[in-house]
């Protein structure tokens, strides 16, 4: 097919028009003129998929940059850490995505302490590849929530992952941890267990698992940092997703921060993203309390534009 290259301004002024078809070099996409619900709100509660779990709109992600136990506000300090953590949920932000990779479950403990458990939602990631954590021994998935749940002082967790698979036989090869997350599901240890997807090929195999309640799903209309290029070749797999009933989780909306001083990039994404209507909730990894305003505004803004059409 042949496309139109289209200046900075052109494609803004297309996002902006409603329905139609966006060219973005060689790949295209359409662009719903409205999304299912009509709320503006962005810290409204939406519902992951048939998990059964409720949270906000928007989740803070805690990992940006994270690696080895270690992320970007993890390296700025426990006071930033904290104080970002608690922030967000006094804005409205329910939803906190931790894993064992970033280090932040002692910050999410101390920023939520005072705050009654049931009233925020707390995702972990287990990892089971090489490298990504300090120890060489990979303990059974029961082993590692318990160690989860005393480093966050909970008794249960909403939502545990198989962090970052790739593999398309990963349903295959991690069945044992899978088996033993389903009995915790069962023992209410958790409430619902999943995946998080780094390849397409991965992605597909998760379509196809009755196993995955909730997955993340890497996602921006530049294809920046996704399972492929062409954002036109994962919005149908994520589609199947969300008709199968599985909760998705939308990130990398900022290009794993490679928009983050492009303003109408970012409004770009986030207008896109909101727009699939197979997203259940998006995760942004803030960094500083202002963030969380600044973001807020940005998708009220684009819920906004998106119901006047």
């Amino acid at each position: 097919m042949k496309t139109k290259k289209f200046s900075r301004r052109e494609f803004m002024t297309t996002l902006t028009a409603g329905a139609g078809t966006l060219f973005l070099g060689k790949y295209s996409f359409v662009i719903p003129s409205s999304i299912p619900d009509a709320s503006t709100d962005p810290f409204r509660t939406i519902t992951l998929g048939k998990s059964g779990l409720k949270t906000s709109l928007i989740g803070m992600g805690t990992g940006f940059n994270g690696y080895n136990r270690s992320s970007a506000i993890t390296r700025a300090g426990k006071s930033v850490a904290e104080t970002v953590i608690r922030n967000a949920y006094e804005k409205g932000i329910r939803y906190f995505d931790c894993a064992d990779t970033y280090g932040t479950h002692p910050y999410a403990k101390e920023a939520l302490k005072s705050i009654p458990r049931e009233s925020y939602t707390i995702g972990t990631k287990i990892w089971v590849g090489q490298g990504g954590i300090p120890e060489e021994e990979r303990p059974d998935a029961n082993i590692v929530v318990d160690r989860f749940r005393k480093e966050l002082n909970t008794d249960y967790l909403d939502l545990v992952q198989i962090h970052c698979m790739t593999a398309p036989d990963w349903t295959t090869q991690y069945r044992r941890q899978m088996d033993i997350l389903n009995d915790l599901k069962a023992k209410n240890i958790i409430r619902a267990h999943g995946v998080s997807v780094h390849s397409l090929e991965a992605m597909e195999a998760a379509v196809e698992s009755s196993w995955v309640d909730v997955i993340h799903v890497r996602i921006n209309p530049y294809g920046e940092t996704m399972d492929r290029k062409d954002p036109a070749q994962v919005v149908p797999v994520i589609e199947k997703l969300h008709k199968s009933g599985k909760g998705v989780i939308g990130m990398k909306l900022i290009g794993n921060g490679k928009f983050r001083n492009d303003s109408e990039k970012i409004d770009a994404s986030l207008k896109y993203v909101l727009g699939l209507g197979t997203v259940d909730m998006i995760i942004i990894g803030f960094e500083l309390p202002e963030q969380i305003d600044n973001y807020a505004g940005r998708v009220n803004r684009a819920l906004k534009t998106m119901n006047q059409k």
